[in-house]
């Protein structure tokens, strides 16, 4: 699939000049070939008036180590009215939305999607080493300590929220030596979980 589009949390200091943590959103049709943009810095996603996130925004405050919790939840899914890509925040009062990719921008998703990830990432020069991820521990960590996705949902054509089957969820890590994933996905009173993450250092 060339077609992606994405949206999340990220530390990159290349493109903000500092180490804040940053609600993004990005998106490609050509698999990364000549397309490839975060938050506004093209067109393409297209935010809300006065909309509570916006991409490039920092967050905060950070969750602790076995501290104080922190936790934001978005969900992006179609339209069935527009056939737009609709971006909201879901821990707030009521929904929130924050804005849209047009359904023309990725014209292959056709307004479905074939695949769906939850996926956390890091990246580095080849003979760098990696930033941690996540917390920078491990998920056998687990609660308080390790970085986590929860309220896992996915939405059907006409925005309808399911819980995921994790019958046909893939697990996918390609340095399971530096960064990990736990169980997928694990279920709690009225959601479902997965911890990741890994530490800093990741070489080769």
């Amino acid at each position: 699939m060339l077609s992606q589009i994405e949206a999340g949390f990220h530390v990159f200091p290349d493109l903000y000049n500092n180490s804040d943590v940053r609600f993004f959103t990005f998106w490609t049709r050509d698999g990364y070939k000549s397309t490839g943009y975060y938050n506004l810095k093209c067109s393409g996603f297209i935010p809300a008036k006065g909309a509570a996130l916006v991409p490039g925004q920092a967050v905060g405050p950070p969750s602790t180590y076995d501290g104080e919790d922190h936790h934001i939840t978005i969900s992006l899914h179609t339209d069935p009215n527009t056939g737009n890509w609709v971006l909201y925040r879901d821990d707030l009062e009521r929904p929130s939305f924050l804005g849209h990719f047009p359904k023309d921008l990725c014209p292959e998703l056709n307004g479905v999607a074939p695949q769906v990830l939850f996926s956390g990432f890091a990246t580095y020069p080849r003979n760098g080493r990696g930033p941690a991820m996540g917390s920078g521990h491990f998920p056998v960590e687990g609660e308080r300590k390790a970085a986590y996705f929860k309220n896992m949902k996915i939405f059907d054509s006409n925005a309808s929220a399911h819980d995921p089957i994790p019958s046909i969820m893939v697990p996918l890590m390609n340095r399971p030596d530096c960064y990990k994933l736990g169980d997928i996905p694990l279920g709690v009173k009225n959601s479902y979980l997965f911890y990741y993450g890994g530490l800093e250092g990741c070489h080769g």
